[in-house]
């Protein structure tokens, strides 16, 4: 594809177009609607909330590239995404990306009412379709006690066809650089008073800047809710994913420079990821059907059971991994709601989540990217349970204080088949983990809020960590626990032209998890002791022109996310090397993201988004460390009417505007220095959405 060709067709187009340019006319308004968020069971204003958190809307998540949530998620503080190649994410929230190198860890990720963390730690959030999801709401710090178990916080990723009911189909196609290309079909329909449903079916593709990086996605997810009376709903979530990428593996600096879009080399005995095909290769099924039930004015039921079956290739320098998990799962809560006043108001919930696990994982010779000799086979089954209860009352609508208690426990359960040892079943067993939190927040005058709170945190070994890839099954790895104090302080001016947000917090960290390479590149997993974890985020968010429907700018709004990081390891030592007190491994000290977005007539809508990361260590010994860099993304569009029910929408970005040279998805404490996955250079896409 000829991108400069394509964008200026694209381009000529737009100014040239001849059509009767139409908007749909923007209220005049200089006092905005507060900003909500779905959290504790229900969505409330963010201001009166008891903890650090942010949501995302539709808006700010479609005026980003939309083949994927990265750039949208690194709009908030505290929370950094990151992508090796197309379509290998990983992300961390209050914490080091040291435990994920493929993947999520220490965070709880839900869509909608059902967990999309399994119950062996692993989340596949780039299964999900960007352009299914309605809105993403984040509560930051632990908060174990009602969502099970999790250090870093909570993601809430709500899908449409849940609360919405406009009728609207859309169909998305887009491309760009390095082969990109794009399709979306998005239907949500409102067929009676009391039934909608959602369908939304995508389908990307890309080549990838760097050799061996192509990628090949389909996804399929439906959404239904029915209100089948005026106390009582049902709610079905269907998601099927096909996703397959292939992995370039990690380059030294020397390697980088010379030629970063090259794929990681042979190596003495080890070939090349080109030459082992080195990939992923997902395709999971995953559904849930929940029931709420109002029993009376104060009381409610809701109930969800959920699961999924994931089967999983993933061929690898060392050998031919393939995976087949099946998950089940149950989450049920009854809540209890006092009659809402001025001067008192209370509620409690209590309720139950569990998940149980059934995986087979066998590794094979891999010669060429083909399965050869069997190396190992194991049967993994894995239960978690949580029982939580929470209180909550608010005093003269000022003062708001919150307690929760939850009980978790974990137990994995391995049975080595093959090759046959004479003790081939061992337990894992994490105990019963209690997870108390207590929290509060003061509000003055309806438009500043100070909270505080004090929260255990509590993340138990995943499967790919007790039994990593370099097959070995690790029975003394322990949890890791801590203690998380935390301070905090909102302003919304009077108008909420105005919000601020600032978090103060102190995570002490107990067994801390750790990524370790073995010279083949295999990993596997160590207890690191202690760890520190200070940091310090603000939030900003501000209408410099407000919206209104007669200016030329029709809005100009600027949000703004800092986030300083204090990590460093406690007593830490490994073999004879002593890391005490150094910084943490893959933790930058600051982050800054701003994003600007300008509405003009006609709906043409300019959108610039910045995201600064300093320099960070990549191995424990803090001997080696990846640059800063600033990275500048821009998105553009107009919508042009055809006729009353039909408009099109045309849009354009740049990526990495600068044309930085960084890499992005390091690999942690990586052996013969291969560190390094070089990002794209300045690149390109652009495309046409039709509203129907």
């Amino acid at each position: 594809m000829h991108n400069y060709a394509f964008i200026s067709t694209l381009f000529y187009i737009i100014i040239s177009s001849p059509w009767r340019l139409y908007s749909q006319e923007i209220q005049d308004t200089t006092t905005l609607k507060p900003v909500t968020i779905q959290a504790y069971f229900r969505e409330q204003p963010l201001l009166g909330l008891t903890t650090a958190g942010h949501t995302l809307g539709g808006s700010e998540l479609q005026n980003q590239q939309t083949t994927t949530l990265l750039p949208s998620i690194n709009m908030i503080a505290g929370l950094r995404m990151e992508e090796r190649s197309p379509g290998s994410y990983r992300l961390a929230m209050r914490g080091s990306l040291i435990r994920s190198p493929f993947g999520i860890r220490n965070t709880k990720i839900y869509i909608g009412e059902f967990p999309l963390t399994d119950a062996g730690g692993n989340t596949y959030l780039n299964l999900i379709d960007p352009a299914a999801v309605a809105s993403v709401h984040v509560l930051k710090g632990p908060d174990g006690s009602l969502y099970g178990a999790n250090s870093g916080g909570v993601i809430r990723v709500e899908p449409k066809g849940f609360g919405h009911t406009d009728t609207h189909r859309e169909l998305l196609l887009s491309g760009g650089s390095f082969g990109l290309f794009q399709e979306q079909l998005s239907l949500q329909q409102q067929v009676t008073d009391n039934y909608s449903f959602s369908f939304d079916q995508s389908f990307t593709r890309s080549d990838g800047y760097r050799d061996h990086t192509a990628l090949d996605k389909k996804t399929f997810q439906t959404a239904h809710q029915w209100d089948y009376n005026p106390n009582n709903s049902v709610q079905v979530l269907l998601l099927y994913a096909d996703l397959g990428y292939q992995t370039p593996g990690g380059l030294t600096e020397e390697q980088m420079l010379k030629n970063p879009q090259q794929a990681r080399p042979a190596a003495g005995p080890n070939p090349g990821a080109a030459e082992q095909q080195a990939g992923i290769y997902n395709k999971t099924f995953y559904g849930g059907i929940a029931h709420r039930a109002k029993l009376n004015k104060q009381l409610a039921h809701s109930i969800s059971i959920f699961g999924s079956n994931t089967d999983l290739q993933n061929p690898f320098i060392t050998n031919y991994e393939i995976r087949s998990e099946k998950n089940l799962g149950l989450r049920t809560f009854i809540s209890f709601i006092e009659n809402q006043n001025d001067v008192f108001a209370w509620q409690m919930q209590l309720g139950f989540e569990g998940q149980k696990g059934w995986n087979k994982i066998n590794n094979f010779d891999n010669i060429g990217g083909q399965a050869a000799d069997v190396q190992y086979r194991d049967d993994l089954a894995n239960l978690q349970t949580s029982v939580f209860y929470r209180a909550s009352a608010t005093i003269l609508r000022e003062l708001t204080i919150e307690t929760s208690l939850g009980l978790n426990r974990a137990t994995i359960d391995v049975t080595r088949l093959y090759p046959a040892i004479e003790n081939n079943i061992g337990r894992i067993d994490f105990g019963n983990i209690w997870m108390p939190r207590v929290a509060m927040s003061y509000r003055i005058q309806n438009q500043i809020a100070f909270r505080g709170s004090i929260s255990k945190g509590y993340s138990a070994p995943t499967l790919a960590e007790v039994r990593s890839s370099d097959n070995s099954i690790n029975l003394d790895l322990d949890a890791e626990t801590g203690t998380n104090y935390e301070i905090g302080f909102r302003w919304e001016s009077s108008n909420r032209r105005f919000v601020a947000d600032l978090s103060r917090y102190i995570y002490r960290m107990k067994n801390g998890i750790v990524r370790q390479l073995r010279e083949n590149g295999a990993e596997y997993y160590v207890n690191a002791g202690e760890m520190n974890q200070k940091g310090i985020e603000v939030s900003l968010l501000t209408y410099i022109i407000p919206i209104n429907s007669t200016n030329f700018l029709r809005s100009l709004s600027y949000q703004g996310a800092l986030t300083r990081s204090f990590y460093t390891f406690g007593q830490y030592t490994s073999g004879e090397a002593d890391f005490s007190g150094n910084d943490m491994t893959a933790v930058p000290k600051w982050t800054v993201a701003n994003t600007l977005n300008v509405q003009f007539p006609q709906d043409v809508f300019l959108n610039i988004f910045h995201h600064y990361v300093a320099r960070m260590p990549l191995n424990d010994a803090n001997t080696a460390f990846a640059n800063k860099y600033n990275l500048v993304q821009v998105k553009s569009g107009i919508r042009l009417p055809v006729r009353k029910q039909l408009s099109v929408q045309l849009f354009l970005g740049v990526d990495n505007l600068l044309g930085e040279q960084y890499s992005l998805g390091n690999d942690i404490n990586a052996f013969g220095n291969r560190f390094f996955n070089p990002a794209p250079p300045r690149n390109y896409y652009t495309g046409i959405k039709l509203n129907f």
